[in-house]
C-alpha cells in the first residue's frame, strides 16, 4: 500500500549534492518538499529545478525547505546542475542550493512509492522502472499533508504548490479552510470545528451563507 496523507514520512539516509542527510534530522522545525524526477538530463524537470532555484525564496519565507530527488548518481547531478543554471539564466538569476539526492537504486524512490506502474517495460537500461514525477509537502511534525503527482509530459506549477503550502499553514495556525481557486488575499472558511459564538471573537467580520458554509478576511503574509 502506498504512503497516503496523514502517514509519518519514511525517514531515510542519503548521499546528496550538499552532502550526506538524514532525512528527519535534515527537516528539523520546518516544513519540507520533497519532489522526484525520473533522471538527470531530462528536458521538463531542467526547466522544474530551474523555477524552484529562483523560487527559493519564496519558499524560505514560509519556511520551507527544498529537496529533490533523481535517480542517477552524484556526480550525474552535479553535471545537471551546470546546465539547469545556464538554462535557467535566461529568465532570471538562477543558483541551485537545495540538495539533490542521488537515488540509482531506486531505494528511495520504492520507499516512498514513486515508481511507474503504468507500463512494465517502462524501464531504464540497467531494466529499473523510471520514477514518476511526484511532489510531497511535509510538515514540521513529518506529517505528510499533501502529495501530487505529474506525468512525464506535464511540467509541474510551483505557483499552486506554493499556493498549496500556504494553505495548509494557514489552515494550522488559523482554523480556517481555504475555498475553491482561494489565492492570498482571498477569504477562507471558517472550520467547522469553530462554533459560531468562537467565530464572533476569532473573526469578527466573518459572514453565515450556509450553516454549514462561513467566510471570513483574512489578512495574512
Amino acid at each position: 500500500m502506498g504512503l497516503r496523507l496523514g502517514d509519518t514520512a519514511p525517514d531515510f539516509q542519503a548521499e546528496t549534492t550538499k552532502g550526506p542527510i538524514k532525512f528527519h534530522e535534515w527537516v528539523g522545525n520546518s516544513w519540507a518538499i520533497l519532489f522526484s524526477h525520473p533522471g538527470d538530463f531530462t528536458p521538463v524537470c531542467t526547466t522544474e529545478l530551474a523555477e524552484v532555484a529562483r523560487r527559493a525564496p519564496d519558499f524560505e519565507k514560509r519556511n520551507v525547505k527544498l529537496i529533490g530527488i533523481s535517480a542517477n548518481g552524484l556526480s550525474d547531478h552535479e553535471k545537471w546542475v551546470e546546465d539547469i543554471n545556464d538554462w535557467g539564466a535566461q529568465y532570471g538569476p538562477t543558483n541551485v542550493q537545495f540538495p539533490i539526492i542521488a537515488d540509482p537504486d531506486r531505494q528511495i524512490s520504492t520507499l516512498y512509492d514513486m515508481l511507474d506502474y503504468q507500463d512494465a517495460t517502462n524501464r531504464d537500461a540497467k531494466g529499473l522502472p523510471f520514477t514518476i514525477r511526484t511532489v510531497f509537502i511535509i510538515d514540521p511534525k513529518k506529517t505528510i499533508r499533501l502529495t501530487i503527482a505529474y506525468p512525464a509530459s506535464t511540467g509541474r506549477n510551483f505557483d499552486e504548490i506554493i499556493r498549496c503550502v500556504r494553505s495548509l499553514q494557514i489552515g494550522d495556525k488559523y482554523r480556517v479552510t481555504t475555498p475553491v481557486n482561494w489565492n492570498k488575499g482571498d477569504d477562507v472558511i471558517v472550520h467547522p470545528s469553530v462554533s459560531n459564538e468562537e467565530a464572533k471573537t476569532l473573526f469578527p467580520e466573518f459572514k453565515i451563507h450556509k450553516p454549514y458554509l462561513r467566510t471570513t478576511p483574512l489578512k495574512v503574509e
